[in-house]
This record gives structure tokens, sequence and C-alpha cells, in this order.
């Protein structure tokens, strides 16, 4: 079985892998940076160049190479369950967490970030969060078996919080 992270940037994710893997003892895959290492071009390139309906289909292939795979902690960007196929994928053999924040925590976490191409072009920073979170919404509820609010809590905190939902066979696989 895999552990899953889903959300929105900025809701901790990568941070939280790290730490369940090291925890866990359990590999760690983020899925923006396999696509990004495989592609050998950071993620606003690959939008520029190609579109973001190539990079979403980056990720349903990257999904696709997790599909046979168990004992990771997989790190999903943002976007990832925008394609339900994804979705079925990553719950064949995972338990999927969906860790969410409030606009202000996201905007004040990621306001430094560079990596991550605008997704509406159009909007302002906190307009298009605002937006891009009304749309997901309803795909991250209906993805998650979990959901954790990460606003308030610390890293480790998250950790222990998924750590304590995971089934005990998991962590005997350990």
């Amino acid at each position: 079985m895999n552990v899953v992270l889903i959300g929105y940037r900025g809701t901790g994710k990568s941070t939280v892998a790290r730490i369940l893997g090291e925890r866990l003892r359990r590999t760690v895959i983020s899925t923006d940076a396999a696509i990004v290492q495989e592609a050998g071009q950071p993620i606003p390139q690959i939008v520029e160049q190609s579109g973001w309906d190539h990079f979403r289909e980056l990720e349903t292939r990257m999904c696709r190479k997790l599909q046979d795979q168990t004992n990771l902690v997989v790190d999903t960007g943002g976007g990832l369950i925008l394609r339900e196929e994804n979705v079925k994928i990553l719950k064949t053999n995972g338990t999927i967490f969906w860790l969410t924040a409030e606009v202000p925590t996201i905007v004040n976490r990621i306001s430094g970030d560079t990596q991550r191409p605008s997704l509406s072009g159009t909007k302002s920073f906190v307009e298009e969060i605002e937006d891009i979170l009304k749309e997901r919404t309803p795909k991250y509820q209906s993805a998650a078996d979990y959901i954790i609010p990460t606003d308030q809590e610390t890293p480790e905190s998250i950790a222990n919080q998924i750590i304590n939902q995971l089934p005990s066979s998991f962590l005997k696989e350990t």
C-alpha cells in the first residue's frame, strides 16, 4: 500500500511526505519532481512550450508508472486530481490524504514560488488561488480517503495524524 498526498500547492505535501518517508522508512516520490527529471525541464518551461494538457498527460503517465509499486509515499502535484483516471490509478494501491489550507495560509506559503506557472494567466495571485480551489475542491473531496487541515498544524503533527490513520498492517511492513 502507498500513502498518497493530494492538495493544492502550499498545503504541505512535500514537507509532510519527507517526514513520512523518514518515519515509515518508505521511498518518497514527488510526481512533479519525477516529471521534471524525466522531461529535463522545469514545469513552467514544459507548460510554456507544450501547454497544460501536455503536462496533465505527463502526470497520467507518471501515475501509470507508479501503479504497480507499493510502500511509497507519493507527493502529488496539485492538479493531478483533475483527471479521474489518475485518482483511480492511485487508489488501486494507495490511501489518499487530502491536505487542506485556507487561502491566506496558501498565499503566505507560496508567494515566492517561481516554479509554478500561472494557471489562469489573467487573474491576481489571490483570485487565481480562490478560483482554482473552488474548481478543485469537489475533486479533492471525491478523491480523499482522509482530509487533514494544515493551517494551524506543524508538518510533524500532520505526519502524526496520517500515521494514526494508517492500518496496522501498513505499519508492520516497515
